[in-house]
């Protein structure tokens, strides 16, 4: 894999704790942290899709750069979204306000599953033109590339759209394990196809999104997961970039999560990462994981629970973490205080 464009950050602090260094601070980053929670997003977004923005580099980077000057924190995350890469591909699709993604003819057959495209890496090139905008605007601050995991995607294709029990995708699992596997063989590819030019025109690290894989038992996630998140991890190893593995709900995945290839295994808010640490085991860093909702309790609920996190951290340190990157258990939820965040940087900074 070519890396001639990445930038050599032997400083950064999100970099350090990703790999087992000593950080010189304690680095954040928050899920979302681009989005509606900023002013500045909502203006710069008006009457424009979000398809749209995704593939608008100049947009692209802008977006990604502004929680970077509100807020100081230690890593970008592109700007983008879990479908791009199945919209790219040539999938008919579109986000609909207040839904989330919805394909038009859903992937629920053999044939359904022979007749999708492959991604094409000139297909994602406005996001390439985006990454590097933002390599030769970002300077010493890190940029963590964005894909959505087999399963997650998966799940949109065979469902139509969002799904809160994931029926359709449960009983394809089931019924038709061929057709399962050869569905997300395919996925697989798109997600390396897409992560793999992002790390072309320099990204730093990158996370894979496994949304729904909450939604699984152990034992399942194992069986008809597991095999195609590790093919991510395992072909894309070569770029020698930290790789961050992420879900919500996946308390119960975090040791199967962590066995599959991944440097940072990320934690939603229902685990303590002095837990975590025992479930995925000892070596990777670990990833979170305050609880967004908190957000919005004030300033002292904020710094005791954000100090209660860093102390866990320290200690899941001890217990054989690589280290620890502070974040949300989840994403930044729209009605945020960006003040609040901001404040929550500097305080992370001086903890």
């Amino acid at each position: 894999m070519s890396t001639h464009t990445r930038r050599r950050l032997t400083d950064a602090p999100f970099l350090a704790a990703a790999t087992g260094a000593v950080p010189s601070r304690r680095p954040v980053w928050f899920m979302r942290q681009a989005g509606r929670s900023l002013p500045e997003y909502r203006e710069l977004r008006a009457g424009i899709g979000m398809l749209e923005s995704c593939f608008d580099p100049e947009l692209v980077c802008e977006i990604t750069l502004q929680p970077i000057r509100r807020h100081g924190v230690d890593a970008a995350i592109l700007f983008s979204d879990i479908v791009v890469p199945l919209k790219a591909a040539g999938i008919d699709l579109d986000i609909v306000a207040g839904v989330g993604p919805v394909v038009a003819s859903p992937v629920r057959t053999a044939d359904d599953v022979r007749a999708l495209p492959r991604l094409r890496p000139e297909e994602v090139g406005a996001v390439v033109e985006g990454v590097r905008l933002l390599v030769d605007a970002l300077g010493e601050t890190p940029l963590i590339g964005f894909a959505g995991a087999p399963f997650t995607l998966a799940s949109y294709l065979v469902e139509g759209g969002p799904s809160k029990n994931h029926e359709r995708t449960k009983a394809m699992m089931y019924a038709d394990p061929r057709t399962w596997h050869a569905l997300l063989g395919a996925l697989t590819d798109i997600t390396i196809a897409f992560l793999r030019a992002q790390l072309e025109a320099g990204v730093d690290a990158f996370q894979l999104f496994d949304s729904w894989a909450g939604a699984l038992s152990a034992a399942d996630y194992r069986a008809f997961v597991m095999p195609h998140s590790e093919r991510v991890f395992a072909e894309l190893a070569d770029a020698g970039v930290p790789r961050i593995h992420f879900g919500v709900g996946t308390g119960e995945l975090l040791g199967a999560m962590g066995a599959a290839g991944a440097d940072v295994v990320g934690v939603d808010w229902r685990v303590p990462l002095t837990e975590a640490v025992r479930r995925v085991g000892a070596g990777k860093a670990l990833q979170g994981n305050l609880d967004p909702a908190v957000l919005f309790a004030g300033p002292a609920a904020v710094e005791e629970q954000a100090r209660r996190i860093a102390r866990e951290a320290d200690e899941a340190i001890t217990l054989g973490a690589a280290g620890h990157i502070f974040n949300l258990g989840h994403g930044v939820l729209p009605d945020t205080d960006p003040g609040v965040l901001t404040a929550l940087v500097e305080l992370i900074h001086e903890l």
